[in-house]
C-alpha cells in the first residue's frame, strides 16, 4: 500500500496565485498543463459571473526535486477560478458528458490588457472552452494534498 504524498515533501508549498495580465497567464498556463479535468468538474457560477473548474494538476513545480530524490510524481486537486465572466461556450465535447476526462494544454487570453476578451482554454484532441470576460481575473488555488500520480510518468506529447 502506497503512502499519500504531503506539502511538506515537495520543495515548493500549495499554490495560490493569480493572473491578471497575459505576462501572469503564461505562468499560470504552465502550471495547469497536463491537468486533468472531469467535465462534471466545470461550474459556471452565474450569480457571481465566476466559472470554477476542479483540476487534478501536475505539480510541474515539483519536477527538479523529484529526480535526484527519487520521489513519487504529484498531481493535486485544484481549483482555477475565472472571474468577470459573460458566458461560456465550449467546442468538442458536451457538458452532459459528466464523466468525460479532459486533459488541458493551455490557457490563454484573446483581449488587450485590462479590457474584455476571451480566457481560452485549449484541450487535447482539438476540444476547447472559451470564457468570455468583461477583463483577465484567473485565480489557482491548491486545495487539497498532493497525491502520488497514478501512472507514475511524466506527461509527454508527441508531435507529428
Amino acid at each position: 500500500m502506497s503512502e499519500d504524498a504531503r506539502f511538506e515533501d515537495g520543495e515548493e508549498k500549495a499554490l495560490n496565485i493569480g493572473a491578471f495580465d497575459k505576462r501572469d497567464l503564461e505562468v499560470l498556463s504552465s502550471l495547469i498543463q497536463d491537468s486533468i479535468l472531469p467535465v462534471g468538474e466545470i461550474k459556471w457560477l452565474s450569480s457571481s459571473n465566476k466559472v470554477a473548474l476542479l483540476i487534478n494538476r501536475f505539480r510541474w513545480e515539483d519536477k527538479k526535486s523529484v529526480f535526484p530524490k527519487h520521489k513519487h510524481l504529484e498531481r493535486v486537486r485544484s481549483l482555477l477560478m475565472i472571474n468577470h465572466v459573460k458566458s461560456v461556450s465550449s467546442s468538442g465535447f458536451s457538458v452532459k458528458q459528466k464523466d468525460k476526462i479532459l486533459s488541458i494544454l493551455s490557457i490563454s487570453f484573446d483581449g488587450n490588457e485590462g479590457g474584455p476578451g476571451n480566457a481560452l482554454i485549449i484541450l487535447s484532441g482539438n476540444e476547447g472552452i472559451r470564457v468570455n470576460v468583461d477583463a483577465l481575473e484567473i485565480n489557482l488555488r491548491d486545495v487539497t494534498m498532493p497525491y502520488i500520480a497514478p501512472s507514475g510518468l511524466f506527461p509527454e506529447h508527441k508531435i507529428d
